[in-house]
Order: structure tokens, then sequence, then C-alpha cells
């Protein structure tokens, strides 16, 4: 499996690597606090640590469900944290426009799950020569991630990495299945398990999706278990207060003692 560099770490070597920040950007002070906070943690523990935010959420399921703040405003802030607090950061993109002005201040381009199949989205990020990130869409196998990997690789750029989140079962549900991390990374790219977008309810409200955020550390140490590289976690100061996903998020004052575990998982596995 190849590890991919990224600043002075590597994403699939020797040690965790944890992807995680708000969801949408709600504001600058929200993802100071986190990226501060998730900073001191990960330092502290030894852990790689890129930090996440949406600068726009554009699979909302309804027109009235918040997106963020926007591209222009969004990317501002995005390079300003990455500035202020000395990280790599990732973000996603939702049209091939985004490519590359994402490019400008992110690290990582995320390829959200129910658009891993847009060629020109792939290609676009490819072309950026970025690392870019897909994840999993909840209604593939896991083999099929092959084809699609091959397409960001046709197009000049072997830095991969691949998110898992679940697969759909059902109306409004999903389910982890761990065999997706062997199967995935014996393609040669490092896995990272999405552990809050797992216990997603897509939809599940009506205008807008829920979430069983008290099993976010049970597939989390599951994951680490079965092998992934590296983790992705929705976090916030108050999720009951956030304007995106607030009921899979994770709360901000639990993060350190969930990835110390996490820790000590991935130490013992690898």
């Amino acid at each position: 499996m190849k590890t991919i560099k990224l600043n002075n770490f590597e994403i699939g070597g020797d040690k965790l690597t944890i992807l995680a920040g708000p969801c949408a950007m709600e504001s600058k002070e929200i993802c100071a606090a986190v990226c501060k906070k998730l900073k001191e943690v990960t330092e502290k523990l030894g852990i790689n640590y890129i930090f996440k935010v949406s600068f726009d959420k554009a699979n909302r399921s309804s027109l009235a469900s918040y997106r963020g703040l926007g591209v222009e405003e969004g990317l501002k802030i995005i390079g300003e944290i990455k500035e202020e607090f000395q990280v790599p950061v990732v973000t996603d993109i939702h049209e091939p426009y985004q490519a590359e002005m994402a490019a400008k201040v992110a690290d990582i381009l995320q390829i959200p799950a129910f658009l891993c199949r847009q060629t020109d989205l792939l290609v676009a990020a490819a072309k950026t020569g970025k690392i870019v990130n897909i994840k999993k869409g909840q209604f593939l196998s896991p083999y099929q991630m092959k084809s699609i990997a091959k397409k960001v690789i046709d197009s000049g750029n072997d830095n991969i990495l691949i998110t898992e989140r679940g697969a759909s079962f059902g109306y409004n549900n999903l389910v982890s299945d761990m065999r997706s991390i062997k199967i995935m990374q014996d393609m040669g790219y490092p896995v990272i398990f999405d552990a809050t977008h797992s216990v997603q309810i897509p939809g599940g409200k009506g205008e807008s999706s829920g979430g069983e955020r008290q099993f976010v550390p049970l597939l989390a140490k599951s994951a680490v278990a079965a092998g992934a590289k590296g983790l992705f976690f929705e976090i916030h100061p108050e999720p009951s207060c956030a304007l995106c996903d607030g009921d899979n998020m994770l709360p901000l004052s639990e993060a350190e003692k969930l990835f110390t575990t996490l820790n000590e998982i991935f130490r013992i596995v690898n």
C-alpha cells in the first residue's frame, strides 16, 4: 500500500491520521476553536492531524438546509485557519470549477460520496496535483472504487485516499462493513473511515438528516481494529446547536478521550 506524503508526515504510515473539524462552515470563530483544540490533542498524542471544514454543502435534504458561507468567503477563512494554526486542510468540492479555487488553500480535495462517480469532478481534482480523497458512495460496493480511483490515476495523479462511510441498508439507514477497509486498501490506497457520517440517518428528519452519535466511538474503534489508516470526524463545540449534521457530530469535549483510545488501538494493530 502506498503512503501519501503531506507536509512532515505520511498518511498510511506508522502513525494514525485524523481528518476532523466542523461540518458546514458557520464562522471563523468556531473553526478556530475546533482546530486549536484538536491540534493540541493530536500533537500531545503523536497523531497526524488535518483540519476539515466545508465551505459549501451542496448535498442537502432541502433548499432550507444550511449550506455554509460559500466559495469565496469559505476558502478565505480556510486559508486563514491554515496559516494561523499551521495545519494541513481538507475541504470538499462539488463542481469542477471549484477544484482550482480550493487547491489554492487546501492540501486535500475531497470528493463527496454522492458525487464519487462524477468523471469531470474527479478529473478536475486530479489535475490540481493535490491529494484527492474519494468518499465511497453509499450505493457502491468497495470493489467498484477501483475504477473510480483509476479515473484520478489516468488524469495524472496517484495521490489518492479512499474514505469508507457506510452503505445504504433499506430506507434511511447505513451499515458499515469493515471488510471494505481491507478490500480497498488491497487496491493500494490508504483507507480513511468516516466515523460520523457512518452513523447518519440520511433524510431521517424529512428536511434534514438525523444521526445516532452514540455509535461514533464504537464504529471508530472497530475501523482502526480492522486496519484503517485514518479517521474522519465532524466535530463541533455544541453539536445540538450546529446548523448542519448536528445529530451525528462528535462533541469537541469528547475528542481527547476518544482519540487517546483510538491511538492505542492503532499502535497495537500496526
